[in-house]
């Protein structure tokens, strides 16, 4: 089940790779990406995308939109979250694959993790209001689908709006990193919990985009460790922050904890992203992919998205 895409090829033309055309981290208005679930799916349907997955932050009320339009366009869908998480005082997330929603004790976590958003938010704010930005709270909720959900990103959009910073990398270096003025730090989930919200419902836990966070060589290893030890059971290898280099240590990571490996873009926007939908290098053919065993979960969205085993 191949589809036509315009992507980079292989490094090397006899190494085998997996040629499903899957992209399982992508955002929607519901989160911090600027799209709706439904032209996120008319997007990947687009772009030759076979199986999709809508990830957003601690939310899930977008699946049935996604799940509706994938069903309209003939789009194997995957239902997912992307889940903040505190590890060794880094913002780690974890994806969610593959889950039920309906799962109280996943949605009440959800609920829990999204609750402290809004006064961070407000915080934020007055902090760049001390440097001389004024009204970036209000700023930042004009981007907001969700106001549970205000985020960096959507203070980011607005400054660029306003003139402050030229694009939004800028905005997050000079305001909204840590030690800069707009920069506050969130308790999030524990990564025990995150993994048990998703499997305890029926999904498969996923370490988001590794080669982003700022860990060092121990701390990384332990993140793996305990992801295996407390059920997780996949990695993104290729995902849209990640380079060659990234893509060859997360192979090697991934075999050596053995963890099925996952393709996503983590798009946001048409303007901001890397990576687009759907364009993400093959995955690495030593890998197992996450969607065999999305496959033999057995459920009617699986059964619906005719994956491959």
């Amino acid at each position: 089940m191949r589809a036509a895409r315009a992507r980079s090829a292989p490094a090397c033309e006899n190494v085998p790779v997996h040629l499903l055309n899957a992209d399982l981290h992508s955002h929607s208005r519901f989160s911090d990406g600027t799209l709706s679930p439904t032209a996120l799916a008319q997007r990947a349907h687009a772009n030759g995308v076979a199986l999709w997955a809508l990830t957003d932050h601690d939310e899930t009320g977008g699946l049935p939109e996604a799940a509706a339009a994938a069903a309209t366009l003939g789009l194997g869908f995957v239902p997912g979250v992307e889940i903040s998480v505190t590890f060794a005082k880094e913002t780690v997330h974890i994806v969610g694959l593959g889950f039920d929603p309906t799962d109280a004790a996943l949605r009440a976590g959800l609920a829990r993790t999204r609750s402290g958003r809004r006064a961070r938010a407000q915080q934020m704010a007055d902090g760049l209001a001390a440097v001389g930005i004024k009204g970036a709270f209000d700023g930042a909720l004009r981007y907001v689908g969700n106001p549970e959900l205000v985020s960096r990103t959507h203070f980011a959009r607005w400054l660029v709006e306003t003139g402050v910073c030229s694009d939004t990398g800028a905005v997050f270096r000079r305001y909204l990193s840590e030690g800069k003025p707009g920069y506050v730090p969130h308790q999030w989930a524990g990564l025990g919990e995150a993994v048990r919200w998703i499997t305890q419902a029926g999904g498969v836990a996923v370490i988001a985009h590794p080669g982003r966070y700022k860990l060092t060589v121990n701390e990384e290893y332990a993140l793996f460790s305990e992801f295996r030890t407390h059920g997780g059971r996949g990695v993104e290898v290729l995902t849209g922050s990640h380079g060659q280099a990234d893509t060859a240590k997360y192979t090697a990571m991934a075999q050596e904890f053995g963890l099925l490996a996952s393709r996503g873009s983590d798009f946001h926007s048409p303007e901001e992203s890397r990576t687009d939908l759907g364009r993400l290098p093959d995955l690495p053919g030593a890998l197992q992919p996450v969607w065999t065993a999305l496959a033999r979960a057995g459920s009617a969205w699986a059964a619906r998205a005719s994956l491959p085993v």
